[in-house]
């Protein structure tokens, strides 16, 4: 029979336990949050008359943490309606609803005795064939099962999210040695199709994989900072996303994990661990020590290594003197190689610029990179099964853009190790064995397919599954079909052809144009359909920003009139070609980014798609269709067949609203609340899965027996709809809320919007519509202050309000 997760239970309400129940919700599985009851009233609850009897003081504390996630930012939940999902209560009065479901993960506090308790409590209720998993970060999977029964033991495992649980990728799967391998499989397929996790195997050592290497790595960054004299601010400027980390680089991490978690988690290593020498790297630093004991734990309390001090000329970041335990202002790290890396294009080549320079700072970089490549070789096989699982999780679970053994690669590894032997380092015999064989590097790949070197000696081929398409490796298999400067167009294979953004940022250009152009007539001849999609840092930031400022300084009116007629007609011809589309966005899909949604017969959105037509941002409205394709997506919604006809402008009124707020979703749902997708659309919560989840969608289309899309008409709102909108602008002008230029963006919005000066009622062409937005979008083009919004834009990264 297959297994299915359809309900599941989480024990523990904090912020860890309340942020998994939210990622159920958000894949559309109902969850009880349960937690302790408490054991005194508070204040309020005093005030209101109740007593530790009721149910809304028994399930406070659950209640408590699902409130929370209506509040938090980033937002846990895809779409807020989604907590109705989670039925909240306690641990003495709903235990028994554990027999309900299919799967019971344990949350609570990192005390193996506390877990042992809530694990026997579990078994009592729970039916047979339920699995059971625990949450911990580090504490012994086998060690919690210890006197429970042999099938809860074959049930169970553990599960280790990293927080927030809807945003980081890593998913460790950590089996005892009584855990049936049905269960692990299944967990490890269940964690990547539904939850849309990358999932590793983990060994049960402390703190697994993720956790081990990278508090390894912290506490060592740590003791570097203090041998070197080095500032928190220094270390950060050195370990953020020069070095391919996260923008929180060392410090501002620990402050948002919280020192008192990092020096649990440190201490659980130092703790179990028989070596000596390890030990005394997780030892805690003093300093480290008094700052929790002052409570200075971080963005939770207020304060860690950075705190926020408001000054007489307004908020500044000031960083802490790890010597004397006091802030001051922050300071630029000033080192040569941090300069040369910052320029340097390729993060392999920034890399080398840090590790191989000759000031302190590169010395500082080399010191750390070399412990922590160290550690990774010479426990790699301890913790995981490869040195792939190690990789994967360093980069899922602390966001770095190359692992330990990929950053080995990167810096050459005959070079550092060659490096490591004259300072005296003891060489792990994984690294010596790579070497031995007249190996140079722990990966290779051939016709874009990766190996991977393991022990023995042998490279083995790095499991490539269906579901994830890679395109760049399909280019090196000669899956290419044509592409320029900005585009390209690749076989998926099975008829499916994909037209991949690649110019800087996926910006629209001409050259983007001229290949869609190309895609269409040439799918239309050879294929079955066409995704449009890509693979890089996000789907597509709309228009080529400075060379439409750049005509428009030039006063080429002519040249962006045929900018805006060319994506027009690149839209046609992708829009009416008689092959399905689907538009497969993710990350920032903003301005003509959502136009090219709009060009698909269907969406495959990514969970996490922040889809907006957000052009009055820099002084224009959009014009590639995307206010047209708003209108009659408004005009789709309005009920139709009563007896009596329902009023359209509060929808074109709302399309509005959307377009002149420059609203964003924060989801792929989100995106389809705010009317930028259909209902109808999809979406993939892994977003590994996406380009494989639309080439199903264009096959599914096909055989269904695909018709193409037919020229749409639609009645607008008209001039009357148009004199409402105004007065709701002048009002808003009056009020303050808006400057004379956003007065005029939005007038042009609403005209565009309203059919122009027609009647009410009038039936117009989508041409007619496409043809008022252009307009629109060139007179806007042409004002000196839109031009400055979009010089702002383009220097500071931010829109300008003039």
């Amino acid at each position: 029979m297959e297994r299915k997760i359809r309900k599941a239970a989480v024990l523990g309400s904090g912020v860890m336990g309340a942020g998994i129940a939210a990622h159920l919700a958000n894949v559309g599985i109902p969850v009880y949050l349960l937690d302790i009851v408490p054991r005194e009233l508070t204040e309020e609850e005093s005030k209101k008359g109740l007593t530790l009897a009721d149910a809304a003081v028994r399930n406070r504390i659950a209640q408590a943490g699902k409130d929370r996630l209506l509040k938090e930012k980033p937002a846990p939940l895809y779409d807020k309606q989604y907590s109705e999902r989670i039925t909240v209560g306690n641990f003495e009065d709903h235990l028994s609803l554990l027999a309900e479901v299919d799967w019971i993960i344990e949350v609570v506090v990192e005390n193996l005795a506390i877990k042992q308790k809530v694990f026997a409590m579990i078994e009592e209720v729970r039916q047979p064939g339920t699995i059971v998993s625990s949450n911990t970060s580090g504490v012994s999977i086998n060690e919690m099962s210890e006197g429970r029964s042999e099938e809860f033991r074959k049930h169970f495992l553990g599960t280790h999210f990293f927080n927030p649980p809807r945003y980081l990728k890593l998913l460790e799967i950590i089996p005892g040695t009584d855990t049936d391998p049905a269960i692990v499989d299944f967990m490890m397929q269940f964690g990547e199709r539904v939850l849309g996790k990358g999932t590793v195997l983990c060994k049960d050592t402390p703190n697994f994989i993720a956790n081990r290497i990278g508090t390894y790595g912290l506490q060592v960054s740590i003791q570097e900072m203090v041998k070197a004299g080095l500032g928190v601010d220094e270390v950060d400027a050195l370990t953020g996303p020069v070095i391919g980390r996260p923008k929180s680089a060392t410090f501002r991490t620990l402050d948002v994990v919280g020192l008192d978690t990092y020096v649990h988690v440190a201490n659980n290593v130092k703790n179990k661990s028989s070596d000596e020498e390890e030990k005394a790297v997780f030892e805690i630093p003093d300093f480290v020590l008094q700052m929790v004991e002052r409570r200075w734990i971080g963005q939770k309390a207020g304060q860690g290594f950075f705190k926020q001090i408001k000054t007489a000329q307004g908020k500044e970041i000031h960083a802490i003197d790890t010597a004397t335990l006091e802030y001051r202002p922050s300071v630029k790290a000033k080192f040569p190689s941090l300069d040369a890396a910052k320029t340097a294009k390729a993060l392999p080549e920034k890399l080398k610029a840090l590790v191989y320079g000759k000031d302190k700072g590169s010395e500082f970089v080399w010191n750390v990179f070399k412990k922590v490549l160290l550690y990774a070789a010479d426990k790699t096989y301890e913790i995981a099964d490869d040195i792939v699982a190690v990789d994967q999780a360093m980069k899922w679970g602390f966001g770095w853009e190359l692992g330990p053994f990929e950053t080995w690669d990167a810096i050459g590894v005959e070079k550092s190790v060659a490096r490591m032997r004259e300072e005296g380092e003891r060489i792990p015999a994984l690294v010596e064995e790579l070497l031995a064989s007249g190996k140079t590097s722990f990966y290779q790949k051939q016709e874009g397919r990766l190996s991977v070197f393991s022990i023995g000696g042998k490279y083995k081929e790095v499991e490539s599954k269906k579901e994830k398409i890679n395109l760049a490796a399909l280019k090196e298999q000669g899956k290419l079909i044509k592409k320029n400067a900005g585009a390209a167009l690749i076989d998926l294979g099975d008829g499916v052809a994909c037209l991949e953004f690649t110019s800087p940022n996926n910006a629209l250009g001409m050259d983007v144009l001229q290949m869609a152009n190309f895609a269409a007539e040439e799918v239309k001849k050879n294929y079955l359909g066409l995704v449009i999609g890509n693979q890089g840092k996000n789907f597509c930031v709309g228009l080529n920003l400075a060379m439409a400022l750049m005509e428009a300084q030039d006063e080429n009116w002519f040249e962006l009139d045929m900018l805006v007629t060319n994506f027009h007609k690149a839209a046609r011809a992708i829009r009416y070609m008689h092959r399905p589309v689907v538009a497969a966005p993710f990350g920032m899909t903003l301005g003509g980014g959502v136009e090219v949604s709009y060009l698909a017969d269907r969406v495959q959105a990514s969970a996490e798609t922040y889809l907006g037509l957000v052009e009055v941002g820099v002084g224009l409205l959009p014009g590639g269709g995307g206010t047209k394709e708003m209108l009659f997506r408004a005009m789709e919604n309005v009920p139709q067949g009563g007896t009596v006809p329902v009023d359209p402008f509060p929808f074109v009124a709302r399309a509005f609203e959307t377009i002149a707020m420059a609203k964003v979703s924060t989801s792929g749902q989100e995106a389809i609340n705010l009317g930028y997708l259909r209902p109808t659309d999809r979406i993939s919560v892994n977003p590994d899965h996406l380009l494989y989840d639309a080439k199903q969608l264009v096959l599914e289309m096909d055989r269904a027996g695909y018709t193409p899309p037919v020229p749409r008409k639609v009645r607008v709102i008209g001039d009357t709809g148009y004199a409402t909108l105004r007065q709701n602008i002048y009002a808003m002008k009056k009020s303050g809320y808006i400057s004379d230029h956003d007065e005029l963006i939005a007038s042009k919005i609403a005209y565009v919007l309203s059919g122009g000066n027609l009647p009410a009622g009038t039936e117009v062409t989508e041409e007619y519509i496409l043809e008022l937005e252009k307009q629109a979008f060139l007179e806007l083009i042409k004002t000196p202050k839109s031009q400055q919004r979009m010089q702002h834009m383009l220097t500071k990264n931010k829109p300008l309000r003039n």
